[in-house]
């Protein structure tokens, strides 16, 4: 915060009032990885451009095959993969490994240690997999100092990472494949879908995005039918009174 303060003052006082749970890891309520995503729709999107233009089958149709190339793809580069961790987490575990020399290590039982590094001491805890760093437990993977540790006892770094950075979990998540469709005219149809008539919308939408206000109103209430005002002096609908043209109504 105090490098910050030095670019800007402004940005540490909002950093401040958005309160440090919302943009850093330590003080999160809840666990967050490191790495920072978009919303895939938005993805999704940017690669459907053209394809938005086509007929409905055939856009559907663009977006399977789509979804299957991004999934062999992401398969195959998961099977390809035969570090002990997959991308960015498997560059912190090498960088850890290398910050991990000429520590020393004191035991204190058979899974609490104490690590002096660079006139430091911190607490390492095998069983309970924390270090009082506290970036093993934010990263689940052993930071420097329990590197140190397991390379004092020999124990293998493996179950010490958490499952979700290992290729075998990433070769699960994309195990089932996108199979292809047959051709239309092999497509088993049931009778009341094939004989249904689609008609066009009752209400026609106005071109362009809704302004915000509304966004949240019903769809008939955008587009259906507007209520004809009435004339206070006649009582019929379609004018007012003053472009009425009748005498006044009789009550």
């Amino acid at each position: 915060m105090e490098k910050v303060e030095q670019v800007d003052v402004r940005v540490k006082n909002y950093l401040e009032s958005a309160g440090y749970e919302k943009w850093a890891r330590v003080y999160a309520t809840v666990d967050r990885g490191f790495v920072m995503t978009s919303n895939i729709a938005e993805c999704i999107n940017a690669c459907l451009v053209e394809a938005r233009e086509l007929p409905v089958y055939d856009f559907l149709e663009e977006v399977r095959q789509m979804f299957a190339r991004w999934n062999l793809k992401n398969h195959t580069s998961a099977s390809h993969t035969f570090t002990r961790l997959c991308g960015k987490p498997q560059e912190m575990l090498v960088a850890n490994e290398e910050t991990s020399l000429r520590m020393k290590i004191v035991p204190s039982n058979n899974y609490v240690y104490s690590v002096h590094h660079e006139g430091r001491t911190y607490i390492v805890c095998l069983e309970n997999k924390t270090c009082t760093c506290e970036r093993f437990q934010l990263d689940e993977i052993p930071c420097s100092h329990a590197w140190a540790v397991l390379k004092k006892k020999h124990l293998d770094v493996g179950p010490y990472c958490s499952d979700m950075y290992k290729p075998s979990n990433l070769l699960d998540t994309y195990k089932i494949p996108i199979t292809p469709l047959p051709d239309q005219n092999e497509w088993n149809v049931p009778g009341y879908i094939n004989d249904d008539i689609v008609r066009p919308l009752k209400y026609k939408k106005l071109p362009g995005r809704p302004s915000k206000k509304y966004r949240d109103k019903a769809y008939i209430e955008l587009y259906g039918k507007k209520s004809k005002n009435s004339c206070s002096t006649c009582g019929f609908k379609g004018h007012n009174r003053r472009s009425c043209r009748n005498g006044p109504r009789i009550v």
